[in-house]
């Protein structure tokens, strides 16, 4: 009798398979979730998970492998074991049976097969003398015909034909089922001849304990190959990313400036290799900025020495231009057109040489600031009316505003952004002082550049009670609008914001970009234009040094503005002392045409 499976299954499919490609599937989505993430991780992060996921599928793999080899194997022996045992019996129980055995025989022969050392069940039916049907089970409870599966059944009671392939009729078949959760192997067989046809059940509990332990085992095992390559990732990363981490500090420490910044090269590898291009890049770096810087000096020194070397005949020649203008009127008329041009091109000269000599400071570092009190409407008063712009200029600014700031470099911006605007703006030119506090909110809810546009909006001729309509709009006047209260007369926090603004055609766009740089002129065909491309870029260092800022712009309604923002307290800048000597020199007025 042949051994077949009664469903026609392979061994492979009768077995179950095993859980491997059930967990490989897993694996794989959880690699692809994984991948996902590591986008947001660190380096070593990313090291350690991906040594994780390889060693994880690669346990994951070798256990169910080893898993579905076992299984097989202990499933194959045990059931061999019982088949061979269960067709042995069958033979030798039944050869001393009658052709027709009465029932009590079927049922003695069925204990004496159940009672070998396999441990099975056993179910033997035949038809007894009377020609009725006799079925005597060692377990009533357990196997009976109705329990046998019907493919089982039709297996072993089907007859095939007898030939040189196939010497048996009949064969001995085999199948796995489950009751109630516990795994049982039935098998049948028919004796030839006319004989009785004999079952079998046999618990295979014993071998899934086995088989769940093992399971247990490799689920252990996996874990600890796991755990061991994060270890092992963990060591991996930080024998790698350590002089990645030195390389990445010495490249901060070299943007910050420390250009003699150098790394201890160790080892021949990649890493090495890179620690050497970075110390020779470091190097050349420092040769080099040490180059330039030395040829920037050279070059301040050179401005500043040849400023000072200037001053001297420039004072000289000034005093005798002062002379000839003041004999104008006597000269010859042919002669006094010289004269005059001789003057303003003095005066532009000594203008010049004054900017540049402020412009060297400012380069060198050494400009400083001497800081006092200063009530912001006074000095932009003060700064119109030293350069006799009073007919030509709009003030809207409270008095009681209080800053601590530089007086003449505060001086030196308003007169390089007004004279500006009076050079190349169109008439008439408005300056608006506006505070502002933490939040950008200007005095009376509204911010500066809100009240500013009610004011503009108005236009010089809306007469004064536009003026006062705008200025309403703004706050309600006198200190409270400051921003300072009760404490007005002292520098508060927030924002000091100046305005000036014009009603010309305003500045080109491709222009505005460049209206601080250092002798830049719209005009490139107006080279001898009074100014010299300086005052805005002196104004833009003024502020800066008080730690503000001042943007330009133009308005949709025409017109050009420029806007000043500054500390209302620029003591942190200047070490919070009130410093008593002032730089020697500096630009007065630099109303410099720098559009």
């Amino acid at each position: 009798m042949r051994e077949r499976s009664a469903d026609g299954a392979t061994e492979e499919e009768a077995t179950g398979g095993g859980g491997a490609p059930a967990g490989g599937r897993r694996a794989l989505r959880l690699l692809r979730r994984a991948s996902g993430l590591l986008r947001w991780t660190s380096l070593r992060l990313r090291l350690v998970v991906v040594f994780a996921l390889v060693a994880l599928t690669a346990a994951v793999s070798a256990s169910g492998i080893a898993y579905w080899l076992n299984r097989n194997t202990v499933l194959d022996r045990t059931q061999n074991a019982v088949l061979n045992d269960f067709r042995k019996a069958l033979e030798d129980s039944t050869r001393s049976l009658p052709l027709r055995p009465r029932c009590a025989e079927l049922q003695d022969a069925a204990r004496q097969m159940a009672a070998g050392p396999q441990n099975y069940a056993v179910l033997l039916i035949g038809v007894d003398r009377n020609g009725k049907d006799c079925a005597a089970t060692t377990d009533k409870d357990l196997l009976t015909l109705t329990t046998v599966p019907a493919s089982l059944r039709t297996a072993v009671n089907e007859a095939r034909p007898v030939d040189e392939s196939n010497r048996y009729a009949h064969h001995l078949y085999w199948q796995r089922k489950e009751v109630a959760d516990t795994p049982y192997l039935v098998a049948g067989a028919k004796v030839t001849g006319g004989g009785p046809t004999g079952y079998m059940i046999k618990s295979l509990a014993a071998e899934q304990q086995d088989l769940n332990s093992l399971a247990w085992s490799l689920g252990i095992a996996t874990a600890l190959a796991l755990v061991g390559s994060a270890l092992l990732a963990q060591a991996a990363a930080t024998t790698v990313l350590r002089p990645v981490q030195r390389l990445g500090h010495a490249a901060r420490q070299l943007g910050e400036g420390r250009l003699d910044t150098r790394l201890r090269v160790t080892g021949t590898d990649e890493l090495a290799d890179l620690s050497r291009t970075f110390n020779r890049t470091a190097e050349r770096l420092e040769l080099r900025v040490e180059e330039l810087s030395g040829r920037e000096a050279a070059s301040r020194r050179f401005v500043a020495d040849m400023s000072h070397e200037l001053r001297t005949p420039l004072t000289a020649i000034t005093a005798v231009s002062e002379v000839l203008e003041e004999e104008a009127e006597s000269l010859d008329p042919m002669i006094a057109p010289a004269v005059q041009l001789v003057v303003s091109e003095t005066r532009r000269l000594n203008d010049l040489v004054e900017n540049l000599m402020e412009v060297t400071r400012f380069d060198a570092g050494t400009a400083r600031l001497v800081l006092d009190d200063v009530d912001v409407a006074d000095q932009v008063t003060a700064c119109i009316d030293a350069r006799a712009w009073l007919d030509a200029v709009d003030l809207d600014a409270d008095r009681g505003i209080v800053a601590r700031l530089d007086p003449r470099r505060l001086d030196v911006i308003l007169a390089n952004l007004i004279g500006n605007a009076l050079k190349h703006g169109g008439s008439p030119v408005r300056v608006s002082v506006r505070t502002e506090d933490a939040a950008g909110a200007g005095a009376g809810g509204r911010t500066g550049s809100t009240a500013l546009s009610a004011v503009d909006a108005a236009g010089p001729s809306a007469g004064p009670e536009a003026e006062s309509g705008a200025q309403a709009g703004a706050g309600d006047g006198g200190p409270e609008r400051s921003g300072h209260g009760a404490e007005a007369g002292r520098p508060g926090s927030g924002t000091l914001v100046i305005r000036v603004r014009d009603h010309g055609p305003g500045i080109p766009e491709e222009v505005l970009p460049h209206v601080f740089d250092r002798f830049y002129k719209a005009s490139a065909s107006r080279p001898r234009s009074e100014g010299s491309g300086l005052g805005l870029s002196i104004a833009l260092e003024n502020a800066h040094i008080h730690g503000g800022e001042i943007t330009a712009a133009n308005l949709p309604e025409g017109g050009a503005v420029f806007t000043l923002r500054l500390p209302m307290d620029a003591s942190p800048l200047a070490g919070g002392d009130r410093e008593r000597g002032r730089d020697d020199g500096g630009a007065d007025e630099g109303t410099e045409g720098d559009r």
